[in-house]
């Protein structure tokens, strides 16, 4: 209800600060607004400039953001039924309702928001006036946010006495997404009074107090301090009675809305704390107390007045000292002493004081005792009550029982003793020397001791240290040194003078004495030595400590491949102190040398030096020395091992101690065992697939040999591949090209000498497989081929070495030449042409063993010539002859026959397989039998052509017909014709040639005779010469041209 009465304050304030009549205006309260879920809310709503009755008519409706132009209505202040149905229940049980704070202005309340209550409100007033002029609602924006205040507070119990100090904690979070502030209030109840406010911090960050504790907060004892971003703290100094009750805090959230006003949305409570504070007690008591009751001439002694009171520091006491009954003196509430005559010059002697030590114990201390002081010693204290006008009235007063000291006087004569429990000491070790003086004299009394030293090998004595007669200590000039590590001091009970020496060394080491002066103070101030005594000799003997060095003994023995770490450990097993250091030096001994030779040292100051043998074998760049972190183990590790690193290792350790002198000496050495190191190459994994294999290819085929490398010793090694072949008739095999592990091809003379090296290519498609190609094949190329893998290893040196070779199994290559598979048509066929008329003789190939072959044609003629026999048989024979009619070489060149064809051939080539030759002005002669022969020629890889094949066709039979052909059927017809014709002329005509060529020959040898020696011309005839068109457009001329005459 206070953030409720808080809005209506606001909202009377805006109405008597309204404006003034004029047009209907409707004013609500300006959004958009920010209110806590399940706070109570307010939003205010006022007319002006209204005609009609002064109690104006309102009516709430909300439009919510859901549906944000469909108006909701909630409630009005003359319509019971105007809410509608979801806001019905709320309103009848009054939720929400409407208060009206004037005629024309209301509060609309919603008592516990929710989250649907989120929307546009208007606030609308019904029409009263005459006419409609000016505005009858208005709208503004309500936004429900989380509550996020969150104020904590330990709940407890606690019980206090007055003057204690009291302090509570309170925390106070928000998460709101909105600026906003947060003020927190302390306050106090009791039982069923109102709270009492404590103090508080504003929104605005401004620090009040509460009526009833305004004093003390302008005193300074109540404070409210923040000790964390959300943490905040109340304090109360001297707590009073009335303080008990329950302490709570009260935080509260405020935005400030858009009028600039601040609202506060939420406020909590933490849970209380009960504080119980009991009153003080105003009895008092009082003790006398001091440390023996028997002293000696001179020394010192303390009396302690000690008041037990509650509340001393707001009390009031007084306290006076007295002696066998006569007052010393005494010391107010201002705590400043008043001595009588007497003790007032001792006190100005500096021989007494009297002093307040804290608020409840008052000292009277003597410094220097005298016989006279010997009595009984008493404190009285009084409490007293300090008057309005400031002066102090005696109340009660009380005091302990009397303390009784006796002072005894000083002996005279003494005696000194030297002593040691530790004569013989260790190095690093302490010992103590004892100076002891009898009998006993007190501290005080003023005894001076030093201590002499005579160093081992020395014969005179020197002051070492003086503990002089004020307590002062002297040192001597000698053996300054001493001093940072020697201690002096003086029993309390006695002047006994004990001298300790830690880190003993060697300096320290010879005899010691002391000695004692007694002295007296004058009363002028001057001194008086009454005696003196000189102890007996000590000798300390100061010994290096016994060693305690221990190194493993134990051997190994490590095989590993080349280029791995040798791991090399040594161990101690023990040491003499925790402050040992090691100078580590490491060995090799090899079966050939005598003794070891010194890799590395490291001195006990960390520092390396490499040994000869590290310098001769170029060790420094692979050596690398470890330290583990406890100290006791060393590591030496020989990077990138080699195979002359192989030997027995061992390691030699020096123990360094540091004497007390800060100078480091070798107490003890040992050797290691040994480890027997061996360096071995890596193990041959080479291999290289040994399957044989057979291949058969022809002749200008490529041919791909495989070497495959199935495993190798390393991955990174290097391999050298090398071809060799094995060629028929050759004994021995013959290399053919090698790859580098630097992947550089040279051909070996095989292949350099040949023509094998322009065909040869190698490749490697994948890691370990390597491939030779030959490339156009020839029969030179058959032969067993293998290959020799070679694996290249990089010793720690980086130096190459060959670690294995591995032979591949044989290819078997054979190259051959292609199989003749040419085929020429075989087929017979009759042909008959005319007298005069041209024929065509064709050759056809019906296969051929390769695309790339050329073809030999050649042409022949079959003709049929009669042989005469013996006539009683008149049998006829006949005897074919063969003619070459033209010849077509492979080239192109053409060559013909016999003189007859000359002019009259024509030679086409139809397609790669057909061939034609067309013989023109066929005559009888041409009668005959026809037939082609096809010769095959392939070219070999290296260009040389070879006959690969030959085949002859079928015949043609050709019949020439002569002009005559009808007399030929007449004649044929009439038998007595025909024998006429062609039987009975022949004996005739032979009879007639025989005559004619009997006359022919005489005549002939008569004329040569004659006419041969006179130079007459022979006549002799050329080679034919053929022209050749391949269209046969223009036919070809076979011509014959005659001889001339030389």
């Amino acid at each position: 209800m206070g953030l409720v009465k808080h809005q209506v304050a606001a909202f009377l304030l805006f109405l008597l600060t309204g404006v003034g009549a004029g047009q209907r205006v409707v004013t609500i309260q300006k959004g958009p607004l920010y209110r806590v879920l399940g706070s109570h809310v307010t939003l205010w709503c006022k007319v002006s400039g209204y005609q009609g009755p002064a109690e104006q008519t309102f009516q709430w409706s909300i439009y919510l953001p859901s549906a944000s132009e469909r108006e909701v209505q909630i409630v009005s202040t003359a319509d019971p039924s105007f809410p509608y149905a979801i806001y019905t229940q709320r309103v009848r049980a009054q939720e929400i309702y409407v208060e009206r704070v004037q005629g024309d202005a209301v509060l609309l309340h919603i008592t516990e928001l929710q989250d649907r209550d989120a929307g546009e409100y208007e606030c609308h007033t019904p029409n009263t006036d005459e006419r409609y002029f000016g505005s009858y609602s208005a709208k503004t924006n309500l936004t429900v946010i989380p509550d996020s205040l969150r104020v904590t507070a330990v709940p407890q119990t606690l019980h206090r006495v007055e003057r204690d100090s009291l302090e509570l904690k309170c925390e106070v979070s928000k998460s709101t997404a909105q600026h906003s502030h947060v003020s927190i209030s302390w306050y106090r109840q009791r039982g069923g009074e109102a709270p009492v406010e404590i103090i508080s911090l504003s929104r605005d960050f401004v620090l009040r107090a509460g009526g009833t504790y305004a004093q003390r907060h302008a005193t300074g004892d109540v404070r409210l301090d923040k000790v964390g971003e959300t943490t905040s703290k109340l304090t109360i100094y001297n707590l009073h009675p009335s303080d008990q009750g329950e302490f709570y805090c009260e935080a509260a959230e405020w935005i400030q809305d858009p009028d600039k006003s601040w609202y506060a949305m939420t406020r909590k409570r933490s849970q209380g704390t009960i504080v119980n504070v009991q009153a003080t007690d105003k009895e008092f008591s009082v003790r006398l107390e001091t440390e023996k009751r028997m002293y000696i001439v001179g020394e010192p002694v303390e009396f302690r007045c000690i008041l037990e009171a509650q509340n001393i520091p707001d009390r009031y006491f007084s306290i006076s000292w007295a002696f066998n009954s006569s007052l010393i003196a005494s010391l107010g509430p201002n705590a400043v002493p008043v001595l009588n005559n007497e003790f007032a010059q001792r006190e100005a002697l500096g021989q007494l004081k009297v002093a307040k030590e804290s608020d409840n114990v008052f000292v009277l201390k003597i410094y220097r005792l005298r016989l006279e002081d010997s009595g009984k010693y008493n404190c009285r204290v009084t409490e007293r009550e300090k008057t309005v006008t400031g002066d102090f009235i005696d109340k009660e007063s009380k005091r302990p029982k009397n303390i009784p000291i006796t002072v005894l006087p000083l002996k005279a004569g003494f005696a000194v003793t030297a002593i040691s429990r530790t004569p013989g000491v260790t190095y690093n070790e302490s010992f103590d020397l004892q100076c002891i003086i009898k009998p006993h004299y007190p501290s005080w009394v003023p005894v001076s001791v030093t201590w002499r030293f005579q160093p081992a090998g020395s014969s005179e004595f020197h002051d070492l240290v003086t503990f002089t007669r004020d307590g002062g200590v002297q040192w001597g000039d000698r053996y300054l040194g001493f001093r940072t590590r020697t201690a002096i001091e003086k029993a309390e009970s006695s002047n006994n003078v004990r001298l300790s020496i830690s880190r003993a060394s060697d300096t320290e080491a010879g005899k010691y004495q002391c000695v004692a002066e007694l002295w007296r103070k004058n009363y002028n101030s001057s001194w008086t030595r009454l005696a003196d005594r000189t102890s007996n000799l000590l000798e300390i003997r100061v010994l290096r400590p016994v060693t305690k060095l221990q190194v493993s003994k134990s051997k190994r023995s490590i095989t590993l491949v080349e280029n791995r770490p040798i791991p090399l450990n040594c161990s101690v097993k023990s040491q003499t102190s925790p402050d040992s250091h090691f100078a580590v030096l490491w060995y090799v001994h090899k079966p050939s040398d005598a003794d070891g030779k010194l890799i590395l040292k490291t001195t006990h100051s960390s520092a390396f030096e490499y040994g000869t043998y590290a310098e001769e074998e170029g060790l420094r760049g692979r050596l690398q020395f470890e330290r583990s972190a406890s100290g006791g183990l060393f590591s030496l590790t020989v990077q990138r091992a080699e195979v002359r690193d192989s030997g027995s290792y061992y390691c030699h350790v020096e123990e360094w101690l540091l004497s007390p002198n800060h100078a480091w000496y070798k107490l003890a050495e040992e050797v290691s065992g040994r480890t027997e190191v061996t360096v071995k190459q890596p193990d041959n994994r080479l291999h290289v697939n040994q399957t044989h294999r057979n291949i058969t290819v022809l002749e200008n085929q490529w041919v791909m040999l495989e070497c495959q490398v199935s495993s190798r010793t390393s991955p990174s090694s290097q391999l050298q591949v090398e071809w060799y072949v094995w060629r028929p008739g050759h004994p021995e095999k013959e290399a053919v090209a090698r790859l580098s592990r630097q992947s550089t091809l040279r051909y070996g003379d095989l292949a350099t000498l040949g023509n094998l090296r322009g065909r040869l290519h190698l490749e490697s498609p994948s890691p370990g497989l390597y491939l030779l190609s030959i490339q156009n094949a020839t029969v030179r190329d058959s032969g067993a081929y293998d290959c020799r893998v070679e694996e290249w290893l990089l010793d720690p040196s980086d130096r190459w070495y060959k670690r294995a070779e591995d032979l591949s199994g044989l290819t078997t290559l054979i190259v051959k030449q292609p199989e003749p598979t040419l085929q020429v048509d075989t087929a017979t066929a009759n042909l008959t042409v005319q007298e005069r008329e041209s024929f065509q003789l064709d050759c056809t190939i019906l296969s051929r063993s390769s695309p790339e072959s050329h073809f030999a044609v050649t042409w022949y003629n079959l003709r049929a010539k009669e042989v005469g026999g013996r006539a009683e048989e008149e049998e006829k024979e006949e005897e074919e002859g063969k003619e070459e009619v033209l010849s077509v070489g492979r080239d192109t060149i053409f060559s013909s026959g016999t003189g007859r064809w000359q002019d009259r051939l024509c030679f086409q080539r139809l397609s790669a397989v057909l061939f034609r030759l067309t013989v023109l002005q066929a005559s009888g002669t041409d009668t005959g039998n026809y037939s082609c022969r096809v010769e095959e020629w392939l070219a070999d890889p290296s260009g040389v052509w070879y006959r690969l094949a030959e085949e002859e066709s079928g015949t043609v039979a050709v019949h020439v017909q002569d002009a005559g052909s009808t007399l030929q059927s007449v004649i044929c017809s009439n038998d007595a014709l025909f024998y006429f014709v062609f039987f009975y002329p022949f004996p005739i005509f032979g009879i007639l040639i025989i005559t004619i060529l009997l006359v022919r020959f005489k005549s002939r040898n008569s004329s040569k005779n004659s006419e041969g020696k006179n130079g007459v011309p022979l006549l002799w005839i050329k080679e034919p010469h053929l022209n050749y068109s391949p269209t046969c457009l223009e036919p070809p001329v076979l011509s014959i041209h005659p001889g001339t005459i030389d």
